[in-house]
Parts: structure tokens; C-alpha cells; sequence
């Protein structure tokens, strides 16, 4: 690392269990200068408190802890051009309000660290958002990806079942993807109607491997059509709040349905994350 210019450490710190940090992930906190925490309010304060706590453990030199709240982003957008629309502007005001922090909050030569939940190559938006600070050139730094354990290897372990079949792909997709993946009940209507691509490429059909869902919110698993889809899921995985439920979908989705409205009325928000499958199996389900 240059002595004059700023580095960046991206660490994947896993799902919520402090034993998913790994190795790389220690040694990469022991080295960083500054931390950059960035909150998602009261609600979510637990996701802060949990990082702090891999900081408090893990650091055993001088450091500092920055926080920023995260900017707020219009979740009334209907449709694929608004919704488009308010994730760029989202994304923009937050990379300007990163872009302030690494320039005001860190030092030349110093190294500076996000904490991601999960991996950070998974659904996260820290390294776009560098890399559209690094893009405008008002700053200067250099990138390090640590990976992580991320909530879906976390739920597969958790299911003890693997992700994927002999010989068959897994796609990883947003909710609003599902209807191209499962047929149900309503077209291609599952979700809001925003486009997201999906790990594997948008344009496989149903039938052609498994599917790991990510950013549910409408619960979009009650529409897929089919009795021999299985579902595996959880929410809070690898923390103490930690929900499980599997088996046919069928006879489970109202028990996700309750157990997910519980949870959300209990904590004030949810992380979940599920694998559907095609399985043809008949046993009976359980949680």
C-alpha cells in the first residue's frame, strides 16, 4: 500500500454469528485505521450494534469509528422507470455522502474499512458505489475486497442442504424476478414489475434449476404455483433471533407468512432469504 495514497478495505464480516468472521476478515480489522459504519436507523440498530461489537473484539490498536446514517430512499416507487429512479438517486446521494467521509475522515496512507453484512460480492452495493466515487476523480484510494459468508451459503448450512442439484444451476434473483424463474398465479406479476437481473442471467425459465430468493417483501413465494415445490427458509441468519422453516410449499407458506409478520412486528423490520426447489417430494414438512 502506498504511503500516500487512501486504502480501502471491504470485509465481508458473514450473516450475524461472530464465528462466520473469517481469518482473512480479522486480520483485515486489525489493520484498518478508520471504520466506517454507515446505520440504517433506530429500527436497525442492531446491524450497527452487531459491527461495533466485530470492532470492539477484533481491533487491538488505535482506530476510529465514523458513522453515517444511511440516506432515506422512496420505496413508494411504482413500476420500472420510477422505481429505477429512486434507486439511482438513492445511490448517488450516498455515494456522495461516502465520498465526504473518505476524503474528510481519511488520511493519506491510512487504511479505512466497511463492514458488510454478508459477502460483499452478493447483493451489496458498497463496491458500486466506489467505484462511482473512484469514477468522479475528487478523491483518490485503492480497493480490497475481503469476502464473507454470506446469508445464503449461511441458510443452506443451516437447512443442511446444498444449494444446488447434480448437474443443475441455482439462480439467485429478487423477489420481482421470481415469476421468470416459477410459473404463478399471476403471469410474470410477481413483485413490483422492476427489472433486477439474476446471478445466473435473467433468461432461463422455470424448470431449470434451483432458485435462491433475495429481498422478498411481498412475499411473493405464495403465488408460485406447483405442489412439488420445496421451500427452505430463514430470516436473521446466525443471529439469536435466528427463524427456520422448510418443507413442501404448500403446506408452509401460511406459517412463513405468520412467523415473517410476527418478526417484523416484534423487531420494526426483517432480513430473509429462501431456496425453492423442485423436489416431487411428499414427506411431511417441518421447521
Amino acid at each position: 500500500m502506498s504511503t500516500e495514497q487512501r486504502h480501502l478495505l471491504v470485509i465481508g464480516i458473514g450473516a450475524g454469528d461472530p464465528d462466520h468472521l473469517t481469518l482473512g476478515a480479522v486480520r483485515a480489522i486489525r489493520r484498518t485505521d478508520v471504520f466506517f459504519l454507515i446505520g440504517k436507523g433506530p429500527a436497525k440498530s442492531s446491524l450497527t450494534d452487531f459491527r461495533r461489537s466485530v470492532i470492539d473484539e477484533h481491533t487491538d490498536g488505535p482506530h476510529r469509528v465514523v458513522e453515517l446514517d444511511d440516506p432515506p430512499r422512496d420505496r413508494s416507487a411504482a413500476g420500472r422507470e420510477a422505481y429505477t429512479a429512486a434507486v439511482h438517486d438513492w445511490r448517488t446521494r450516498r455515494a456522495d455522502a461516502c465520498e465526504r467521509l473518505i476524503r474528510d475522515e481519511l488520511a493519506p496512507g491510512q487504511a479505512g474499512a466497511f463492514l458488510v453484512w454478508g459477502d460483499p460480492a452478493l447483493y451489496d452495493g458498497t463496491l458500486s458505489m466506489l467505484d462511482e466515487i473512484a469514477a468522479r476523480g475528487t478523491v483518490g484510494f485503492d480497493v480490497e475486497v475481503v469476502p464473507g459468508i454470506s446469508s445464503v451459503s449461511a441458510l443452506a448450512a443451516r437447512h443442511r442442504t446444498s444449494l444446488n442439484q447434480v448437474g443443475r444451476p441455482v439462480h439467485i434473483t429478487p423477489a420481482r424476478r421470481l415469476a421468470e424463474l416459477f410459473p404463478t398465479g399471476e403471469g410474470d406479476a410477481v413483485g413490483d414489475g422492476a427489472g433486477e437481473g439474476t446471478a445466473s442471467g435473467g433468461g432461463d425459465r422455470q424448470g431449470d434449476g434451483d432458485v435462491v430468493v433475495m429481498l422478498d417483501a411481498h412475499e411473493s413465494f405464495t403465488r408460485i404455483e406447483g405442489d412439488d415445490v420445496w421451500i427452505y427458509w430463514g430470516a436473521y441468519i446466525g443471529t439469536p433471533d435466528e427463524l427456520l422453516v422448510s418443507g413442501r410449499l404448500a403446506d408452509v407458506a401460511d406459517r412463513i407468512r405468520q412467523v415473517r409478520a410476527e418478526a417484523r412486528a416484534r423487531h420494526g423490520w426483517i432480513m430473509d432469504t429462501y431456496l425453492l426447489r423442485r423436489t416431487g417430494r411428499t414427506e411431511d414438512s417441518r421447521a
